[in-house]
């Protein structure tokens, strides 16, 4: 008894010394930010639901004799916030991510702060059960904590006040009013009399507000426990944001159509008892925060609805700029006026529109709007590419795809901004593509690996789209994110962040591999098995892929471990290397041995020749399945055959790689139809898929990046510019003009800019002039002839 006695007591003194250590350990002096507790606690209202739609208000007011300089603040909330110092608005966030990795932004707000009384303030909003299949959330909370530890009085804790805005509800949007799948947020229901106005502002008498509650300390990765946010720094850049006018009224019922309040020449009066609609048109698809101001008007009706485009009654959409006997239907927010001066609404969430239908209900007092403007916002890609030619419909596409691939880039890449709001990987691999090449910023693309790598399941893939709060697995987009690592590789100088994505890689391809059939060939791949929306395709399945043998899904496992190949033989692992290799020539000569149809010359897509298509062809070509002295055979069967299922936008993107590869890039060119299509419908961005595909979908996403595919071809093929070797340390440029006269293109480079302007001479032979950044070299290829680069000018003259 005494020894147990002893054992006891020394254990006490123990479990006493390690707890009271652990007090002065709680903040990292240094401020690490992946292993740290923070001093600041998340707050959040003391009685109302911490899981249910709601939305808040947050103040906390502090006295500054002098106004430091910087002032640096970390910040988040569950779902989002927006700051606000002095009344004057700072940002808003957290950047998109999961729980494991919350993000904080750090924001200086010296230049919003004065000597004397000072007044932080928050908007925090929880969309509960209708929150954004993208945004995964614990509760309701808000978190803020000073830099400097001299400054830890403004930390959120107790002291804070708060009062949850009653005057907020949603509007769930049907599937129906969508026309299919919708993953983004409800529509604002706000109630003006119940509107705390002025919130933020200094003077505003928050005394009958509550005292906030805390629930926890704030915790950074790493840290032994915490709360369910594990606060990571934000990886990104704070978005773009733009007021921007709204265009033209082009429809007016009750009412003269007037634009002066979208010029902010004047206002638009409306009087009591009137019912009356404008639609507005934009002219152009965009996105970001619509500000609504408006004056009197108590007990007054403002309808806002959202459209990419006008539906008929058939509920077809035509020409974009045809307004005739359509009618705008999806997305909408209601406003009801409290009858004071100046009130603006915005709604808590982006709106993607062209056309923006108001309908207004006016009850015993007149209703003035003063103002109604777009706050555009955008992840702050810069287009530092350009391209010219002297076929002007190319600029066209070159303008319209980089719309397309700015309104599909925020705190993640987009599939589409309006309906989904969800950053897949087939999507993603094209988009980043698209991002290093026009832009040059590989931030997004960074965060978009890693947060695929975060998505990985136990069973060993990715999902196929992340962030998601709801599992969706399409185990080959998978290898497209394998890819997508080999991609960033391929143009950026940075292996140490690449190595990290090793583990994940073997991850993906052992999947795979345990799906091998004894013939090695993918036998039924499980959850969907989605490759591109073709026509004859349910839900974008080719034959056999879910429950038999299919070439499409071993060509294209082929693919990523091919890729595969070369990062592992780049960091050392020369086992899993050859085994890449190897195993990847077993299912070549398997495809081709089970799947090859003499008569056709082509790859069918089952071992039981019946059904063929382009998809299996290309990925054939791209894996060298098909020998390369016959690829050039082939590529051109693919096009002229047309009885093969066809690619649609989304899967030209390998369609063009693939005739590169044979040696056909001059006919790229000649396979922009449906893209030229797109224009001659009015569409001002590209959609998810052709005008007049018959798939699912069909045409429903006026906006989808994938089909933005050509600024990326424009530099890569028509000028063919790429990488020569893994980290952009050399370049390939191997142009093909098609029926081009000239080409006049830069693109960026993580050394410099690389520019390149050449132009037909005579019936084979090409002039021009090529500059190459500081340290860079590289070769210029055409028609056989090979010309070495070296930086600085370099003059082209080939026959």
């Amino acid at each position: 008894m005494k020894k147990q006695l002893f054992v006891l007591i020394l254990f006490l003194i123990f479990y006493a010394r390690l707890f009271a250590q652990e007090v002065p350990s709680l903040v990292n002096r240094e401020w690490d930010t992946l292993k740290h507790a923070w001093r600041a606690s998340w707050i959040t209202h003391p009685t109302a639901s911490q899981l249910d739609y709601g939305v808040f208000h947050l103040r906390k007011t502090f006295e500054l004799t002098v106004v430091p300089s910087p002032f640096r603040v970390h910040v988040s909330a569950d779902n989002r916030y927006r700051l606000y110092v002095n009344g004057q608005y700072v940002c808003n966030g957290p950047a998109r991510d999961d729980l494991l990795h919350w993000s904080y932004e750090t924001i200086d707000i010296a230049p919003y702060l004065q000597e004397g009384i000072n007044v932080l303030a928050a908007l925090v909003f929880n969309y509960g059960a209708w929150r954004p299949v993208s945004q995964h959330s614990c509760r309701t909370a808000f978190i803020l904590q000073a830099d400097a530890a001299t400054h830890y009085y403004i930390n959120t804790n107790d002291s804070w006040r708060i009062v949850e805005n009653h005057a907020y509800q949603p509007i769930p949007i049907s599937s129906q009013q969508a026309h299919g799948f919708y993953a983004v947020c409800p529509g604002d229901s706000v109630d003006g009399e119940k509107y705390p106005w002025g919130w933020q502002d200094i003077f505003f008498d928050d005394s009958l507000w509550t005292t906030a509650r805390d629930i926890g300390r704030g915790v950074g990765r790493g840290y032994m426990h915490g709360e369910a946010w594990y606060l990571t720094p934000r990886s990104i850049p704070l978005l773009e944001e733009k007021v921007s006018r709204i265009h033209k009224v082009v429809r007016a019922e009750n009412i003269a159509a007037d634009d002066s309040f979208l010029q902010e020449s004047g206002s638009l009066d409306i009087p009591p008892g009137k019912k009356v609609s404008l639609l507005l048109d934009q002219s152009f698809l965009t996105m970001g925060y619509p500000q609504l101001t408006v004056s009197g008007g108590k007990g007054s009706i403002v309808k806002l609805t959202y459209g990419e485009a006008m539906y008929d009654q058939d509920g077809q959409k035509g020409h974009r700029d045809d307004i005739d006997g359509k009618t705008v239907d999806g997305l909408y927010d209601v406003f009801f006026p409290d009858g004071g001066d100046n009130r603006m609404f915005e709604p808590l969430w982006l709106r993607t529109f062209r056309y923006i239908q108001l309908d207004i209900t006016t009850a015993d007092e007149p209703l003035k709007i003063a103002r109604f403007v777009n706050l555009f916002t955008a992840y702050p890609f810069q287009h530092n590419a350009s391209f010219d030619c002297d076929d002007p419909e190319l600029i066209k596409i070159w303008q319209v795809g980089w719309r397309t691939a700015r309104l599909c880039a925020q705190e993640t890449y987009y599939d589409c901004p309006y309906y989904e709001q969800l950053q897949y990987i087939g999507d993603t691999r094209i988009q980043a593509l698209i991002s290093l090449t026009n832009s040059g910023d590989d931030r997004l693309m960074r965060k978009a690996l890693e947060l695929f790598d975060h998505s990985r399941v136990s069973e060993g893939i990715t999902q196929s789209r992340y962030p998601s709060y709801i599992y969706q697995f399409i185990p080959k987009f998978s290898l497209w994110w394998v890819s997508m690592v080999h991609d960033f590789y391929m143009y950026r100088d940075d292996q140490g962040f690449t190595r990290q994505f090793l583990p994940g890689i073997k991850s993906v391809l052992d999947y795979f591999e345990r799906r091998l059939d004894d013939n090695s060939l993918i036998a039924g791949i499980e959850w969907l098995p989605f490759v591109d929306w073709a026509d004859g395709w349910h839900w974008g399945v080719p034959p056999g892929i879910d429950l038999g043998y299919s070439s499409i899904a071993s060509l294209q496992y082929v693919y990523a471990l091919q890729r595969a190949a070369e990062l592992f033989k780049y960091w050392g692992e020369t086992c899993y290397a050859e085994k890449a290799i190897k195993m990847s020539q077993n299912i070549q000569d398997a495809v081709f041995q089970l799947c090859y149809s003499p008569g056709r010359q082509l790859i069918a897509d089952t071992p039981d020749l019946r059904d063929f298509s382009q998809h299996a062809n290309i990925l054939a070509v791209l894996t060298n399945t098909i020998p390369q002295k016959d690829q050039r055979d082939v590529m051109l069967r693919l096009l002229s055959d047309v009885g093969l299922t066809q690619c649609t936008l989304y899967f030209r993107f390998y369609l063009f790689r693939a005739l590169q590869k044979a040696g056909l890039g001059d006919l790229y060119l000649e396979q922009l139809g449906p893209w030229k299509e797109a224009l001659d419908y009015g569409l001002t961005t590209f959609p998810e898929n052709p005008i007049g595909n018959t798939s699912v979908v069909g045409t429903r996403s006026d906006c989808h990046a994938w089909s933005a595919s050509p600024n990326y071809d424009f530099l890569t093929t028509v000028c063919g510019i790429q990488p020569a070797e893994p980290g952009f340390q050399s370049v390939s440029i191997v142009p093909h003009l098609g029926s081009l006269k000239w080409i006049k293109a830069k693109m960026p480079h993580p050394r410099g800019q690389i520019d390149i302007f050449v132009q037909r001479a005579g019936e084979n032979g090409i002039t021009g002039k090529i500059s190459l950044p500081a340290h860079l070299s590289g070769s210029f290829k055409w028609r056989g002839d090979t010309v070495t680069l070296s930086p600085g000018e370099n003059w082209i003259h080939a026959k």
